[in-house]
């Protein structure tokens, strides 16, 4: 797609907050979600973020202000699931994205009518935006694979299809939460180093992994693939990704076939799904190293080497139980980039459905950790810390190897480029929740 009105930078909200420097949520972005006031018990329905308020789609379909297919969209995204706005397909969010963009512009007539419509961010709770069928989580960062697989692996760390085919596991959609998931340590089988025999016990290495997860829009049918060429089209958008991962039960089970239970206890999203309209600006080329093997012709177009990737920087920050008692700030572990993705968000729509998987409306795809090339890019402790040998400083008097209870794991996304207007993804916050000391109970 070409840039259009709605990517302008000079473009300003009624809606003060959407126009101060460094929000996530200006005029520009209009990333959708699912959400009711905190505290009640009214129906969850979809909206539009805008600076530090939320525009109530079903109330904007009601006043009738919205037009032909920017109307039927605003009634689809009032719903309490967004899959029936996502299986509109991309004319249906682009119509509703411009309409949208009109009546919040400055100067816009509908602004006493708006008014009504909004909602503090703050007074906000919210879902995970749609009824997620299926989850799939590949493992596109090759910075990643290899220096895991070094620790893994340490005579053979990459293994010889990652150039060649983009991995993934089939994950768990059950235990999918939105942004605020607090959930228990969890425990499985794992086989201690000095140790022929395993034992079932409280996860020790627990971890956290910076990703993006990107939602299907437009499914296919049983048996059709999708095209590369066609692969964008089907995707509704994409929010942050915590997949949380037990280390040391991850070692123990992942042979043969993958990751089970050191990854389906917890995985946490952010609420807002940026669409890829709202990302076009931030496009940049798709490259391969030219002694790496190139992809197959079903992985590759003319479009990805051109504008494949995409330049969205990942945060990872950590604040312990000490440093809320302290009124101290998180501390940032790490910062990568997705543009150091070895495939691309086109490239896993096309694999994915190359043997005729049929994808549908609201099933998500998660990225894999998104590590760069450099030590402090790393996207988990395990990197960060070298498998646990060398502590993290985390100030304030404390290290880290993995996380501990009571700590809470914030990620945070956005992107930038000169002459653009900077656009968030906002936050993605999980804590894993503290243990109650027996002692203290008794």
């Amino acid at each position: 797609m070409a840039l259009d009105s709605t990517h302008d930078p000079d473009r300003r909200s009624w809606v003060e907050a959407a126009n101060i420097r460094n929000c996530d949520f200006p005029i520009q972005n209009l990333p959708f979600g699912v959400f009711r006031r905190a505290g009640s018990d009214t129906r969850w329905r979809g909206g539009i973020a805008i600076g530090d308020q939320i525009l109530d789609a079903a109330a904007l379909s009601e006043l009738g202000i919205l037009r032909d297919l920017a109307q039927q969209s605003a009634i689809a995204l009032g719903n309490s699931w967004l899959n029936a706005f996502m299986e509109m397909g991309r004319p249906a969010w682009r119509a509703l994205r411009h309409g949208v963009a009109d009546l919040l512009s400055e100067g816009a007539s509908a602004r006493s009518d708006l008014v009504k419509c909004l909602l503090p961010q703050s007074k906000a709770q919210y879902a995970v935006p749609a009824r997620i069928g299926d989850y799939t989580d590949f493992y596109t960062s090759i910075y990643h694979a290899t220096e895991v697989g070094r620790l893994f692996r340490p005579d053979n760390p990459l293994l010889p299809n990652y150039k060649w085919v983009p991995i993934g596991y089939h994950g768990r959609s059950s235990s999918i939460a939105v942004s605020g998931q607090i959930f228990h340590r969890p425990s499985g089988q794992i086989r201690p180093s000095d140790s022929e025999q395993p034992k079932l016990a409280p996860c020790a290495r627990l971890d956290y992994e910076v990703e993006l997860a990107a939602f299907v829009g437009v499914g296919n049918p049983l048996g059709q693939s999708v095209r590369i060429e066609e692969a964008e089209d089907r995707i509704f958008g994409l929010c942050l990704l915590n997949d949380w991962s037990a280390r040391d039960i991850q070692a123990w089970e992942y042979q043969p076939l993958g990751p089970f239970l050191a990854k389906n206890f917890a995985t946490t999203i952010s609420p807002w799904i940026v669409t890829l309209d709202a990302l076009e600006p931030f496009r940049v080329p798709w490259t391969r190293a030219a002694l790496d093997p190139q992809p197959l012709p079903y992985l590759d177009s003319t479009d990805l080497r051109q504008r494949g990737a995409m330049n969205i920087t990942l945060e990872a920050a950590i604040e312990t139980a000490k440093m809320r008692a302290a009124r101290t700030r998180p501390h940032v572990l790490a910062r990568s980039n997705f543009r150091h993705s070895y495939w691309s968000i086109a490239q896993l729509v096309a694999h994915h459905t190359v043997n005729g998987c049929n994808l549908r409306p609201g099933d998500m795809l998660g990225t894999g950790t998104q590590s760069g090339p450099e030590p402090e890019e790393a996207g988990s402790l395990l990197e960060l810390s070298k498998g646990g040998k060398q502590p993290v400083d985390i100030g304030n008097g404390e290290t880290r190897c993995f996380v501990e209870d009571g700590d809470r794991i914030t990620l945070r996304g956005w992107c930038e480029a000169p002459g653009h207007t900077r656009i968030g993804f906002g936050e993605c916050v999980s804590s894993v929740a503290k243990t109650p000391d027996p002692q203290a109970q008794s």
